[in-house]
């Protein structure tokens, strides 16, 4: 059964350090979202419809809002250990403006990164000192996780490079229904997901309303859905002492149950052990200082 070994969250995102041996469903996230083999089995995701291994010297890469999946082919038995990191756009550029598009929807070109002998040794130093310091302070974390990140990126240029990157994909205004859509499926985060009445609330057809939805946010009406309702989850999960019951109850679940495999299919652990492992921190005293 899949489990988490540690979970850190805070402005950065999530870093997440994930002990994998079942298969995810596909999702998306709004993060910019890197995926590194830790330990065990070789594997592989899923990424614009190709398979993208997971192995030691290839590194996983998912744009935000990149529809992607967990495929986990690994022999029976086998585990793959995965430092998933789920990275605030946002941060990324108050620490350093070339970064300031890691939201744009080519910010990775591939959906694989060649890792050096020096980046997999700085991600094997940022696992350990995750998993034996349960007091690692946010201004180490934050500081190593940039520093990785980086590390990460570098072996191609492109990042740096924003006016290229606004060429490949010129940003596009959402269309206004789409946005009415967004905010009727975020005042209904709990209610599940009836296409047909919201696109007719848009004054859309069913068939016009999916065009542009996928258009404007690369992601299926349902998937974006899914996003806004384990978001919401995770956040009561954190910020709150509510029952898990109380929580599924909350966001539209019939029985606790629905919500732990809803979860489950989206992270691979329960909500009940993304509570228990999380260690949810403050942002640190000091601004990181921009980074040339």
């Amino acid at each position: 059964m899949s489990s988490a070994v540690k979970i850190f969250q805070g402005r950065f995102g999530r870093v997440a350090l994930l002990d994998m041996d079942a298969p995810l469903v596909g999702h998306a996230h709004h993060h910019c979202h890197i995926l590194i083999k830790a330990g065990g089995a070789d594997s592989a995701f899923r990424v614009r419809g190709e398979r993208a291994p997971l192995t030691d010297e290839s590194a996983v890469v998912v744009n935000a809002w990149e529809h992607h999946a967990y495929e986990h082919d690994a022999p029976p038995g086998q585990h793959t250990l995965i430092l998933a990191l789920y990275i605030e756009p946002n941060w990324l550029a108050g620490i350093q403006r070339s970064l300031a598009l890691s939201a744009h929807p080519r910010f990775f070109p591939n959906k694989c990164v060649h890792l050096s002998a020096a980046t997999r040794k700085l991600a094997e130093e940022f696992v350990l000192e995750l998993w034996w310091d349960d007091e690692v302070s946010p201004g180490r974390l934050e500081d190593l996780l940039f520093n990785l990140i980086v590390a990460v990126i570098e072996s191609y240029t492109g990042w740096r490079d924003l006016a290229g990157l606004l060429r490949t994909r010129p940003p596009v205004a959402m269309d206004s229904r789409v946005r009415k859509a967004i905010a009727l499926m975020r005042r209904d985060v709990a209610r599940e997901l009836d296409v047909d009445s919201v696109a007719a609330a848009t004054g859309l057809s069913r068939a016009h309303f999916f065009h542009l939805f996928q258009r404007d946010t690369q992601v299926t009406p349902l998937v974006y859905a899914n996003v806004l309702r384990f978001e919401a989850a995770v956040e009561r999960l954190t910020l709150s002492r509510e029952p898990v019951a109380d929580i599924s109850e909350l966001l539209g679940f019939s029985a606790p149950g629905h919500l732990s495999r809803f979860f489950r299919a989206h992270l691979g652990i329960t909500p009940s052990d993304y509570r228990r492992k999380v260690n949810l921190f403050e942002p640190p005293a000091r601004e990181a200082p921009e980074l040339i």
